[in-house]
């Protein structure tokens, strides 16, 4: 169930997604909130430089396994304006963080890219469940859609 408090944070995420797109990159950003309420890192998109695994979400899983005891990442929730790739989902996994919460899914990625006329990622996008069965996982939520959408529209030029 989606709280006011998620909303904040998928709100933080979209901010740090038009920072992203301002900066010239992709449209993503990624919050990691402690268990006990915490902001403890952000970041977002740092692709346009040439490395395609810059991922927000995977900053945050590496952060994490340097930061946190195995503990504290299990209470830990990631935000993110975009479902995690597979790459992402898999480090997420891998360093045990706990709930993931997105606000828009990889299928309403690949839907909107196709309206544009954007070749699909190199990398097939999947589920975060089809990566890592048992995560815990909300999203979408469907407030969000719109403005995402528009970032990805405006990173494409449309």
């Amino acid at each position: 169930m989606i709280t006011e408090t998620d909303r904040q944070h998928l709100e933080r995420c979209v901010e740090l997604a038009e920072e992203a797109l301002a900066a010239g990159d992709e449209p993503f950003g990624s919050v990691l909130v402690g268990g006990d309420g915490e902001v403890l890192v952000e970041d977002h998109n740092h692709v346009a430089g040439g490395d395609a695994t810059q991922h927000p979400e995977f900053f945050l899983a590496r952060w994490a396994a340097e930061n946190l005891t195995p503990e504290e990442r299990g209470r830990a929730t990631v935000y993110t304006s975009g479902e995690h790739c597979p790459m992402c989902a898999a480090a997420h996994g891998w360093v045990g963080l706990g709930r993931i919460v997105y606000a828009s899914s990889s299928e309403q990625l690949v839907d909107w890219l196709q309206e544009l006329g954007v070749a699909p990622p190199r990398v097939r996008p999947l589920p975060i469940r089809e990566v890592v069965p048992d995560a815990v996982v909300e999203g979408p939520v469907p407030e969000f859609a719109d403005r995402i959408r528009d970032l990805h529209h405006r990173l494409h030029g449309a």
